[in-house]
């Protein structure tokens, strides 16, 4: 099966929703099934930019995942009429080349805003490399019980969509720099880095290996980074505006 049938009016809530809610019951277990808590909840899901043309969403929706949540935890590919069983844990470290997945962590109410209105990048299968994502478009569970989302990647059409694993080749969308920002990149940090070979110009997982620091104003860096790659292990001098930081805690 290749997607989840909901029969409430096909209702479904965002990858980041999800994400939200996992992370919420992680913590505070049975305590989320509180009415006030899941209208708050609903209510910030539904004024997200992310559910920007989507159905809102209301606080009995929010309960029914949570209940659901609590009487079955295990991945399962059976249908539901208000949200997903599925786990869902992208808070942890992304294992696909050592690469970290970070989350803003506060509060618990200014988290809710954070997770929700996160934008997320995703790994393609066909050329190993990272793309922005417009949208998640559907869901399904392995027989393994790996999760896997069906991604729109950004500025690509729909012959372009791919399944990808959530747990390995979704991640939170990683930080290009200003140049005054530049001594946030230390040696060994782990960055995205534009890789342009003329054939094939793709953002790709590196690290960093020296730093040439320069003088230089806020307007224009002129240090060279030399990076990593990890799919290849070749290295390659670049300046900053080529370099994205991953998000940090």
């Amino acid at each position: 099966m290749d997607a989840m049938d909901f029969s409430d009016s096909e209702f479904e809530f965002t990858l980041a929703e999800i994400v939200e809610m996992e992370t919420i019951y992680k913590e505070i277990g049975v305590e989320s099934l509180d009415q006030e808590f899941c209208q708050r909840l609903a209510t910030s899901f539904s004024c997200s930019s992310n559910r920007m043309g989507k159905t809102t969403v209301t606080w009995d929706q929010v309960h029914a995942w949570f209940q659901e949540k609590q009487s079955d935890s295990k991945p399962q590919l059976t249908s539901s009429s208000m949200a997903l069983k599925l786990f869902v844990d992208l808070s942890g470290p992304n294992i696909s080349n050592s690469a970290p997945q970070s989350f803003k962590r506060r509060s618990s109410g200014d988290k809710v805003k954070d997770l929700s209105e996160l934008q997320f990048e995703a790994r393609s299968s066909r050329d190993n490399a990272w793309y922005d994502v417009a949208s998640f478009l559907t869901y399904r569970v392995l027989c393994t019980g790996e999760l896997e989302a069906r991604v729109r990647f950004a500025g690509f059409g729909n012959a372009h969509d791919e399944w990808v694993s959530v747990r390995t080749a979704v991640r939170e969308r990683s930080i290009p720099l200003e140049p005054s920002e530049c001594d946030r990149v230390k040696v060994g940090d782990i960055v995205m880095c534009f890789q342009d070979r003329g054939y094939q110009a793709v953002y790709r997982d590196a690290h960093i290996v020296e730093i040439q620091r320069q003088s230089h104003d806020n307007t224009r860096c002129t240090c060279i980074f030399v990076v990593q790659y990890y799919h290849d292990n070749s290295e390659e001098n670049v300046r900053l505006e080529r370099i994205c930081c991953r998000p940090l805690e």
